[in-house]
């Protein structure tokens, strides 16, 4: 029981210092709206074409929004020393890090449900597959997440962890089969695109929304689990070995 309260009171302070703030909030709630403008400027796209869109929006949201948070609150606490004094904290240092990361996890998800709240204003929802959709909406966070975590754990400064991030986002935003399919690419990318968390949240997004799946919807949950796993892992052997050692 102790530890939970340890890990509540981590997300709490976390969400009351970085999340809940104005401009964090308002941020969450802008970036949706330009993304879906700027879609339509684009293409010339009527209400029709929002469910083709909204996928890719939703995850967007999700994968910036928890990069960019964990940018600023792991970087930013390593470099102030403040995340010393949590390594006293009498918890395991895996649930440690994840009370660290939940607050992003949350923002994340919250910002995926923006889009999806405007849209349901335009356009009926009922179609939607719920079940598939919260899920992947979830691991997207998740394994976005724990990228952010990676990225921010490699680098000393908040503009080096977003700088970095982007060599990561935008590549997955464009190879992942959000606003394409995969098999238009050149032969030469689709591997890559199948080496990308994102791609196997887009897919999942995609059929549980108008059914424009390609994957079983348990092998797009499970390799997004292993990315999960994997990153999680990966970072922290990382701040053991960086910031511990």
């Amino acid at each position: 029981m102790k530890r939970w309260i340890a890990f509540w009171n981590i997300l709490d302070k976390d969400l009351r210092t970085y999340y809940l703030k104005g401009p964090n909030i308002s941020w969450g709630l802008i970036f949706p709206l330009a993304w879906t403008a700027m879609f339509f400027i684009r293409t010339g796209s009527g209400l029709g074409a929002i469910p083709e869109v909204l996928p890719g929006v939703v995850a967007v949201s999700v994968l910036f929004g928890t990069t960019s948070m964990l940018a600023v609150t792991i970087t930013f606490e390593k470099k102030n020393r403040s995340f010393e004094r949590l390594l006293l904290a009498p918890v395991p240092f895996w649930l440690l890090m994840l009370a660290k990361t939940s607050g992003a996890i949350l923002f994340g998800a919250v910002n995926a449900f923006v889009p999806v709240v405007m849209a349901s204003f335009l356009v009926d929802l009922g179609h939607v597959n719920w079940l598939v959709f919260v899920p992947a909406v979830l691991m997207i966070a998740l394994a976005s997440t724990f990228l952010g975590l990676f990225i921010a754990v490699a680098v000393s400064e908040v503009f080096e962890a977003q700088t970095f991030s982007n060599f990561f986002r935008f590549p997955m935003i464009f190879l992942c089969g959000l606003f394409f399919p995969i098999d238009r690419l050149p032969v030469f990318l689709q591997p890559v695109s199948y080496a990308l968390p994102l791609t196997y949240g887009a897919d999942a997004l995609h059929g549980a929304v108008h059914g424009g799946h390609h994957l079983p919807y348990t092998v797009d949950l499970a390799v997004l689990a292993l990315f999960c796993l994997a990153l999680f892992a990966g970072s922290l052997g990382n701040i053991r070995r960086r910031w511990i050692l």
